[in-house]
C-alpha cells in the first residue's frame, strides 16, 4: 500500500536538492577550533561562532573537570524541583553582575530563552514588533506567544513607529537582534529605547553575537539601555562565551515572573551543573579578555582589507566578526563554498529562506583564535578564484 504522506516529503527533498538548498551535517572530529577536522579533512574554519577561542580553552576544560568531581554530570531535575544547583545560581548572580542588570535567569539554549520570555510577556492582549531580519527563534516565539504579531523592515524606525502609534494592545513588545546574525549590523539600541519609552512598551534585546565581544565584553547595550527598566536582555553562551545556554537579565521583577511562567524553564531538566562551572569561569575570560578582543578586531580589519576590490561578491558592511559576502545565486554560494573547501577552508553557503532570495552568501565568521596567516589563505583563495 502506497504511503502518500511520505511520497509528498520525498518529493519534497528533491526538489530542495535541485534548488541547491538540500542541507547536511558535517563531522565533526575533535574539539572546536580554527582549525578542525571535519568529514575526515583537516580545514581552517571560517563558520564557527565561538569568536574569542573560548571553547576548548584549557581554563574551561579544567573548570569542567573540577566541577564533574563536585556534582556529577546530570542536574537531575527541573530548576524548581531539586534541579537548580548552587552553580546555576552563582553564575545567574555573576552574568547580572557584569552586563549591568538586577537579576538574570539560566536557560538551556537561546531558543528556550525566547520563547519563554515572549510566551510570557505577550498574550491575547499584547502585541509583538519585531524586526524581519531577526533570528528564527524570535519570529517563532512571537508566533506562539498568542499576542498580535507585527514585523517591520530592517531597522526602519519610521515604520516601527507607525505600528506603534496604530496598536491598541495592553502590552507592548519590541524585539529586535542586537546584531544581526546573517548581515553582521548592529540594532540601533538607543533609537529602539526612545520608541519603547514613547509608546509604554518591553524592548527585548537577544545578543547572541555580541555578547563577550562588544563593550569590553558585555555586549552590545548602551548604558542608558542597561539602566532601563524596560529593557530585557539576552546573551546565548555557546558563542563568544563557548560553552551553552542562555542568560535573560532585567529587573528583578521580570526574573521572578519568567520562574512563574516561563514553560520552557519550568517543565524541563535543568542543565548539567558542570555547564554552569564553565560558564563561570568563562565570564572570568570574557572580562578579562582585551587580548583576545584586540586580536579578534584586527583579523577583521585585515579581513576587509583584503576582500575590498573582490568581484566574485560584495563584502557587507559590518564591523562585528560576521561578514557576509553577497554572491547572489544559491548555486553560485555553494560552488564558491564548495571550491574554498578543496582549498582547505571551511565557509559555509547561506541560502534562502535563511537569507532573502537572489542575496546567498558565504557567512565568513572570524575568531581571536585565527591567526593572519589563516585570514590571510582565505583572501588568497578567494581572489583566485575571482
Amino acid at each position: 500500500m502506497s504511503f502518500a504522506a511520505l511520497t509528498r516529503l520525498q518529493q519534497g527533498l528533491a526538489a530542495l536538492q535541485a534548488d541547491h538548498l538540500e542541507r547536511h551535517r558535517r563531522l565533526l572530529d575533535g574539539a572546536q577550533g580554527a582549525h578542525v577536522t571535519i568529514d575526515g579533512q583537516r580545514v581552517v574554519s571560517f563558520c564557527s561562532n565561538d569568536y574569542l577561542g573560548l571553547a576548548a580553552d584549557p581554563a574551561l576544560v579544567s573548570a569542567a573537570h573540577a566541577a564533574l568531581e563536585q556534582c556529577g554530570v546530570g542536574a537531575g531535575a527541573a530548576h524548581l524541583i531539586t534541579g537548580h544547583h548552587r552553580l546555576h545560581h552563582e553564575f545567574e548572580a555573576a552574568f547580572a553582575r557584569f552586563v549591568g542588570k538586577p537579576a538574570a535567569l539560566l536557560f538551556s539554549t537561546g531558543y528556550m530563552a525566547n520563547l519563554g520570555v515572549l510566551t510570557s510577556l505577550a498574550g491575547r492582549r499584547g502585541e509583538v514588533f519585531g524586526d524581519k531580519l531577526n533570528h528564527a527563534s524570535l519570529v517563532d516565539a512571537a508566533q506562539l506567544s498568542g499576542a498580535s504579531f507585527t514585523r517591520y523592515r530592517h531597522n526602519d524606525l519610521a515604520q516601527l513607529e507607525g505600528q506603534l502609534a496604530a496598536s491598541t494592545a495592553q502590552d507592548r513588545l519590541i524585539v529586535s537582534d542586537l546584531v544581526f546574525s546573517m548581515d553582521g549590523d548592529i540594532a540601533p539600541v538607543d533609537a529602539l529605547l526612545d520608541l519603547a519609552e514613547g509608546f509604554d512598551a518591553w524592548l527585548y534585546l537577544d545578543d547572541a553575537h555580541g555578547f563577550g565581544v562588544l563593550n569590553g565584553g558585555r555586549g552590545g547595550l548602551t548604558e542608558r539601555a542597561r539602566a532601563s527598566e524596560r529593557v530585557i536582555y539576552l546573551a546565548t553562551l555557546g558563542k563568544a562565551a563557548g560553552v551553552a545556554g542562555a542568560a535573560v537579565a532585567a529587573h528583578a521583577s521580570v526574573i521572578d515572573w519568567l520562574v512563574q511562567k516561563a514553560r520552557p524553564y519550568i517543565y524541563t531538566t535543568a542543565s548539567p551543573p558542570l555547564l554552569a562551572a564553565c560558564l563561570l569561569e568563562s565570564l572570568r575570560q570574557i572580562e578579562a579578555g582585551d587580548a583576545r578582543r584586540e586580536r579578534l578586531h584586527s583579523r577583521i580589519v585585515q579581513l576587509r582589507a583584503g576582500l575590498e576590490s573582490l568581484k566574485v561578491g560584495t563584502l557587507m558592511p559590518s564591523s562585528t566578526p560576521i561578514q557576509p559576502l553577497v554572491v547572489g545565486a544559491n548555486a553560485e554560494a555553494v560552488q564558491l563554498s564548495q571550491a574554498l573547501l578543496e582549498r582547505g577552508l571551511l565557509v559555509p553557503a547561506i541560502r534562502t529562506p535563511t537569507v532573502p532570495k537572489d542575496t546567498a552568501r558565504l557567512r565568513i565568521t572570524l575568531s581571536a583564535a585565527h591567526s593572519a596567516d589563516d585570514v590571510t589563505r582565505l583572501v588568497e583563495a578567494l581572489h583566485a578564484i575571482d
